[in-house]
């Protein structure tokens, strides 16, 4: 009996309709006229805004822990890890091969590992000390469009307060000569020191905001590519409380990677040219 109710059953089950397909959705405004759905391209439009404008909130509140960490060192603290970043950088055999390089210049305001002895390394002009002088070029900003440029300078007495208080070389020099401009200069530098809000072990930087310094290594990068040069290594300076886990930087298309980090505990070398190099 059960057997011929599963037929009977069956049977009728194969004379119902099929149910008809959904129809596809369209949206409607007045007088009933049905509009297309969006294209794909608008939508992945969208979503890489969307995605953009994730990444740069993830930053901005990146860059308010870290501002708060800085503020939280002690003074003490910020000229004990000052003095070991500077000290190692001086006593490493790649700063001492560069000939030729680019450096910030430290601001106390934005709480920036201090470079005063780098730079005045690299400006030595003592007796029997000519070999440790070094080609200098420091950042001047130039406008709010993230155009900024390095400028050579052979003396600390080159360097004028901006409208932020922030020292930067004068664009002519005392002879009214204009400044060389390293994108303009006919040989390459071999070491960029880079100041930023936080870095990781992967080479990932977090930078102001600004964009000028991405901007700036974009162009020297392709520069160097042109003329066939070797690229300069890219070794920013860092406080053990700017050092982050692997992962907690976002970062887009237009942020540069460093080659190598500095800390009070050390260098750390990331890509394979610092590896190569700094051994």
């Amino acid at each position: 009996m059960i057997k011929n109710a599963v037929a009977t059953l069956m049977v009728r089950l194969h004379h119902l309709p099929l149910p008809r397909a959904a129809p596809a959705p369209t949206y409607r405004c007045r007088r009933h006229i049905t509009l297309p759905l969006p294209r794909p391209q608008a939508s992945a439009a969208a979503m890489s805004t969307a995605t953009e404008q994730a990444v740069a909130d993830q930053k901005r509140a990146l860059r308010a822990d870290v501002r708060r960490a800085l503020k939280a060192l002690s003074p003490d603290q910020r000229a004990s890890e000052d003095l070991a970043i500077q000290t190692t950088i001086m006593d490493s055999s790649w700063f001492k091969a560069s000939k030729r390089l680019c450096a910030y210049i430290s601001c106390k305001q934005l709480r920036e590992v201090d470079t005063s002895k780098i730079l005045e390394e690299c400006l030595s002009s003592n007796p029997g000390q000519e070999e440790l002088a070094k080609d200098l070029y420091v950042p001047r900003v130039e406008d709010k469009n993230r155009n900024m440029r390095m400028l050579k300078i052979t003396t600390m007495d080159d360097l004028v307060k901006n409208s932020m208080n922030i020292l930067e070389p004068s664009p002519v020099d005392a002879t009214g000569k204009d400044r060389e401009d390293v994108l303009s200069s006919s040989s390459p530098v071999d070491l960029l020191l880079l100041p930023g809000q936080a870095f990781d072990r992967t080479g990932r930087r977090l930078g102001r905001g600004g964009g000028y310094y991405d901007t700036f290594l974009m162009k020297y990068q392709e520069l160097a590519k042109e003329k066939g040069w070797n690229q300069p290594l890219l070794v920013a300076l860092s406080y053990s409380v700017q050092i982050m886990d692997e992962g907690v930087i976002p970062v887009n298309s237009t942020d540069v990677p460093i080659d190598a980090l500095v800390s009070s505990s050390g260098v750390i070398p990331i890509s394979a040219a610092a590896l190569q190099r700094m051994r």
